[in-house]
């Protein structure tokens, strides 16, 4: 029997039929720019698009986000980039897959993606407007630590290493 057929029988009944909706599917409701459920970014911001800026170059001396705070392992970039949230995800899965054996380990990401990019199609024409939101990216200067391996418990230097080395590879960039 189709599922329309079993929901016509029901009149005035709207939130049972919508109570079978996949959580996810759907982009969270609110003002401004949404984010999906499954993507890393920010639940809503102030305006849809944004200029492509540039990394900033730290030319004043200032070292803040350069040193491993909460946990005792991390990894630095020795390069300015932009990384994409996917990019993110795929190192951040790769170390907490290391670190699973790690009772109490934790994993601590200091960047986050907060930056639309938008994208034209290829072979469009100039003019026409700014093109369609991509994806979630961020801007890590010199310097930065992207990850750090920490938590309630000692992890062993050679685990952690190994773990920072996997998750290094998925990286787009030189890091330390």
């Amino acid at each position: 029997m189709p599922l329309g057929t079993v929901f016509s029988g029901l009149r005035g009944v709207t939130s049972f039929a919508s109570s079978f909706s996949l959580r996810g599917a759907a982009p969270s409701a609110g003002a401004g720019q949404v984010r999906w459920a499954s993507n890393l970014g920010p639940r809503r911001t102030k305006y849809r698009k944004a200029h492509k800026g540039r990394v900033p170059f730290p030319i004043g001396g200032s070292v803040k986000g350069t040193t491993v705070t909460q946990g005792l392992y991390g990894i630095r970039t020795l390069e300015p980039c932009r990384l994409s949230a996917v990019q993110l995800t795929a190192a951040e899965t790769a170390l907490k897959r290391k670190l699973k054996v790690v009772r109490g380990s934790q994993v601590y990401m200091r960047v986050f993606p907060d930056i639309p990019v938008c994208i034209k199609g290829n072979e469009t024409r100039m003019g026409k407007g700014k093109g369609s939101f991509e994806f979630w990216a961020c801007r890590v200067p010199v310097g930065k630590v992207l990850f750090e391996i920490g938590g309630h418990i000692e992890v062993r230097e050679e685990i952690a290493k190994e773990a920072l080395r996997l998750a290094a590879a998925k990286l787009p960039i030189r890091e330390s």
